[in-house]
């Protein structure tokens, strides 16, 4: 009904203007008032997207305390309460204006010169296109779903402490530096015509790599890899990482919707509505692949975690790009994502790399998949000299490709660097006794199911 209102109050204002019966001036406040309702429409993209992002934590929570074994439950929810709050600090201290600096990038648009804390705008006056503090919150909570990769790959052998000084320094400092090559104005990536729509890369693969170093620095858990045999180490509760799945496959319409930035136009709304028709496709896709892979290795055996990873899989590898695609392409590339994780996890074993809950193919190689998808269903146009031209697909595959291996490089050397140092400091790795006890006793004092064994 308001719509309709302001529908024929529009016409009813053109027809008096075409007979001089209305002022320019009404006019005027017209396109103030046009401005200030697409103010508030973006500014509300921002908040329900943070919010619905900031519901992924609690996915994450119950998809990795359904992976781990019974014993490490408790540990596992405490860590990602504890991560989200760390997150939180740190990208309000440092991490905020590293991704977004005030005082522009050094090092030809590789380092931000703006480690100082965030704060929030006037309340009374405009602050662009949208409230300053709703793309504060907006980015505050995708830092923390990079850290809740790493999370999932290191539990049931990590100190809990060194973890969230690991999380500090990742969400402070190496998550913002990379983010700003391509989100920041004068980033790197950016300038050289890298594509990331929402964080196929920046998000997760970086949290992915992340994960990785730590896997290797930290080693496999007891008795996981033995005589050149790998011994599987079921989760406590299937039903519960299930319902963290749905969980984040609802969050991936507020990461990928609201990533279109804006709410005020027409073309904007239909943007975001097919952000999340293409979002919630490639999900499809991966769910579909991965169940029907493991089928066929498996001798007709569908391995529900990692139809789980086939979901993650495919909605992260939708989120380089997910408004360009067809909703044919959308199931394809999250089908592509779906084989990759089935086919990652073997893979992972073979060099005796333990990853818990699969965060490594689901997020690391799905990561670089979507990002290197983006070549294939974007055309990018440039001017050069007033001449506008177009990227081919091949010139912007090598781009994708070069922004996936600078942040390669830089998150593992990184990352790689606090791991060992903190293993050498204050070690990150608990005892193997303490790891037959369990966690939730030795770290937490609290076990997850106090009334059942392990």
């Amino acid at each position: 009904m308001k719509a309709l209102k302001h529908i024929s109050a529009r016409l009813a204002g053109a027809g008096l203007m075409a007979f001089g019966l209305i002022s320019t001036s009404a006019f005027a406040q017209d396109a103030g008032a046009s401005a200030t309702s697409a103010y508030v429409d973006n500014t509300y993209l921002f908040l329900i997207g943070g919010i619905i992002v900031m519901f992924m934590a609690a996915g994450f929570m119950c998809l990795e305390a359904g992976l781990v074994r019974s014993k490490n439950a408790a540990m596992q929810s405490t860590k990602n309460i504890a991560l989200f709050s760390v997150a939180g600090l740190m990208f309000w201290l440092v991490g905020y204006h590293m991704v977004y600096p005030t005082d522009g990038f050094v090092l030809g648009g590789w380092l931000s010169g703006s480690p100082v804390p965030w704060s929030h705008g006037d309340v009374s006056v405009s602050h662009g296109k949208y409230a300053d503090a709703s793309d504060w919150f907006f980015q505050m909570v995708f830092v923390a779903t990079a850290a809740s990769i790493v999370s999932g790959t290191v539990a049931e052998r990590v100190k809990l402490i060194p973890f969230l000084l690991f999380t500090a320094v990742l969400t402070a400092f190496i998550y913002p530096i990379v983010a700003g090559w391509q989100w920041g104005e004068g980033g790197a990536l950016s300038a050289m015509g890298f594509s990331d729509f929402a964080g196929s890369t920046l998000v997760h693969s970086t949290g992915g790599w992340a994960a990785l170093m730590g896997a290797i620095i930290i080693g496999p858990r007891l008795g996981k890899y033995v005589d050149g045999k790998v011994n599987p180490m079921p989760g406590s509760n299937i039903p519960l990482a299930g319902l963290g799945t749905f969980i984040l496959w609802f969050g991936w319409f507020g990461f990928n919707g609201a990533s279109q930035l804006a709410a005020g136009t027409i073309e904007d709304i239909n943007s975001v509505a097919r952000i999340f028709a293409n979002t919630n496709m490639a999900a499809v896709g991966g769910v579909l692949a991965a169940l029907t892979a493991t089928s066929l290795l498996y001798k007709g055996k569908v391995d529900a975690t990692m139809v789980f990873n086939g979901a993650i899989g495919g909605l992260v590898a939708i989120t380089a790009e997910p408004l360009a695609p067809t909703i044919g392409s959308s199931v394809l590339i999250g089908a592509v994502g779906g084989v990759l994780v089935v086919l990652t996890v073997p893979l992972l074993d073979r060099f005796k790399i333990d990853d818990v809950v699969g965060a490594i193919p689901a997020h690391l190689v799905c990561g670089i998949w979507g990002t290197l998808a983006v070549a294939f269903n974007t055309q990018t146009s440039f001017e050069v000299e007033g001449v506008e031209q177009t990227r081919s697909m091949l010139a912007q595959f090598g781009i994708q490709g070069f922004g996936v291996l600078a942040t390669a490089v830089f998150v593992c050397l990184a990352s790689g660097l606090i791991w060992y140092g903190l293993k050498m400091v204050t070690g990150v790795r608990v005892s193997d006794e303490d790891q037959v006890t369990g966690l939730d006793k030795v770290e937490i004092g609290l076990e997850a199911y106090p009334d059942f064994k392990n």
